[in-house]
């Protein structure tokens, strides 16, 4: 059987996985941290804040774009605008919603102001492949007030011009310049939010065995680095058939490397302040979980302890939504919210989680 179609079968084999009925109650979490839902949402992909505090939610398989309001002690989800292209890319800057799908972004101008009736959006004028495969974005705005836009590679393992990379241009889409190369597909990113860096995650290829190569957590320490794909994986790995006359010397290597297939989704630093101190700038990430390993792993949110820019420690932080070969849930993104908690979305059981810290709670 091709590669491709063996791809496709697995996948196929993770939506059929049995599901348990999530019990929260089955999430580990350190003393003190609690986890509880905080709203349901179709799909539930990647997230935005809003300046009013108003949570963008994004769909990948879906078609849709929400808005999730608090009312008191409640919230009431809202769908935005519907009929998209794979909208999983999203992105909220100076009071406008960006909205990526496969092949286009676009603008949705005061959109705090229009929850209840969303005019049309401004396509940008941005030119983006429309392959499927590796062909939903992940966007975000900047320190310096740029969007950037990932770009995955349309395929497993392939070298081709104009793929595997991050790319940054001004918020009407003019002045765009490529930040980051080698980067077979990336699905979140973010800022540290003192030295301004961009970091981001990506998952590695397919079809090399359970534990090859490690999926990676990236610095981008300057602009136009190269970090090896498609000759070599996770700074010390050699592909097989692109990798012949390479040296892997030539290439950035990961900031840290993660765990096999666990697809490392988006990831935040942690600015709120709720967390006890010790938490304070360091850097969360939501593992999607393995579709493509004969034993699963991945399904929730680790920790990357980082001391003077260098990580030090990778450690479970939510674990709970893989129980054997059971799955009850998929993170997908993160979010630190005004008052310090941490929201997670899930795409798998369609909803957003809210982990708080109390003291002497378990």
């Amino acid at each position: 059987m091709k590669p491709e179609y063996l791809r496709i079968a697995a996948m196929i084999a993770v939506l059929l996985t049995p599901v348990q009925v999530l019990g929260l109650d089955d999430i580990r979490l350190p003393d003190g941290f609690v986890i509880e839902e905080f709203a349901d949402v179709p799909k539930a992909r990647s997230l935005a804040l809003g300046s009013r505090g108003t949570i963008f939610v994004s769909t990948r398989r879906g078609k849709s774009v929400y808005a999730v309001v608090q009312d008191g002690d409640s919230s009431r989800t809202i769908e935005l605008v519907s009929g998209l292209d794979t909208p999983n890319g999203i992105a909220f800057y100076e009071g406008d919603l960006y909205v990526a799908e496969k092949s286009r972004v676009t603008r949705y101008r005061d959109i705090e102001d229009k929850l209840s009736q969303v005019p049309a959006g401004e396509v940008l004028d941005i030119e983006l492949p429309s392959e499927s495969h590796h062909g939903w974005r992940y966007i975000g705005f900047g320190p310096d007030g740029r969007l950037y836009i990932t770009i995955g590679a349309p395929c497993n393992i392939c070298d081709k011009e104009g793929y595997a990379s991050i790319v940054s241009m001004n918020p009407d889409g003019s002045d765009r310049t490529t930040v980051a190369e080698g980067v077979r597909n990336s699905v979140g990113m973010t800022w540290h939010p003192e030295t301004g860096e961009l970091w981001f995650t990506d998952n590695g290829r397919d079809m090399l065995g359970d534990d090859l190569p490690p999926d990676e957590l990236n610095r981008a320490a300057s602009s136009g680095l190269h970090f090896g794909y498609p000759y070599c994986h996770a700074g010390d790995l050699l592909d097989p058939k692109f990798g012949g006359g390479k040296d892997c010397a030539s290439y950035e290597a990961p900031a840290q490397k993660l765990g096999p297939h666990v697809a490392p989704l988006g990831l935040k630093f942690y600015d709120g302040a709720m967390f006890p101190p010790e938490y304070h700038g360091q850097l969360f990430i939501a593992e999607h979980g393995s579709w493509n390993r004969s034993k699963k792993i991945g399904y929730r949110v680790t920790l990357v302890r980082i001391e003077d820019g260098v990580p030090v420690s990778y450690t479970p932080f939510a674990d709970g939504w893989l129980q054997g070969e059971s799955v009850s849930g998929r993170p997908v993104d993160l979010l630190v919210l005004k008052d310090g908690s941490l929201l997670v979305s899930d795409d798998f059981a369609g909803k957003l989680y809210r982990i708080s810290y109390k003291a002497g709670a378990r």
